[in-house]
């Protein structure tokens, strides 16, 4: 049962950091690598498709939540959002391979959406971010514990 808790946690914790929540995956994928009860792989795997798949729910939001962008309730402010949409329409969907950067990046996966980008390049694209980010933090993490 710990396995399966423990991927779950970590699945829930690298969607969540992935959406507009202030959620961080980095420190549960650290602790599960140091702890050594489940294969690296495997954790790599779970972290990265529970990251990919929040990224997908914030580009499936901007596709569909555009219009209430000026509403008070919105999550992301109009400065911040202006920012971020300037920015990908100046480097273009290649801005998506900085999806994984803290702050900027889940802003930028919700503007893809906004943009229309095609899911399939979204999806590569962010696929690659995410992947890079925790196999350099696994290879960190055991580089520290080898």
């Amino acid at each position: 049962m710990w396995d399966f808790s423990a991927y779950l946690g970590l699945f829930v914790a690298a969607f969540g950091a992935a959406t507009l929540l202030p959620m961080q995956s980095e420190a549960v994928l650290v602790g599960l690598l140091l702890a050594a009860e489940q294969p690296p792989a495997l954790l790599l795997l779970v972290a990265t498709t529970g990251n990919v798949l929040g990224s997908t729910a914030n580009w499936l939001l901007g596709r569909y939540i555009e219009h209430l962008r000026h509403r008070r309730w919105f999550p992301v402010p109009e400065d911040k959002l202006q920012r971020t949409w300037q920015a990908y329409h100046r480097y273009g969907r290649w801005s998506l391979l900085l999806s994984w950067v803290p702050i900027i990046g889940d802003p930028l996966t919700v503007i893809a959406g906004v943009l229309r980008e095609p899911f399939w390049s979204f999806l590569l694209i962010v696929l690659v971010a995410k992947a890079g980010r925790y196999l350099v933090l696994t290879a960190l993490t055991l580089g520290v514990m080898g």
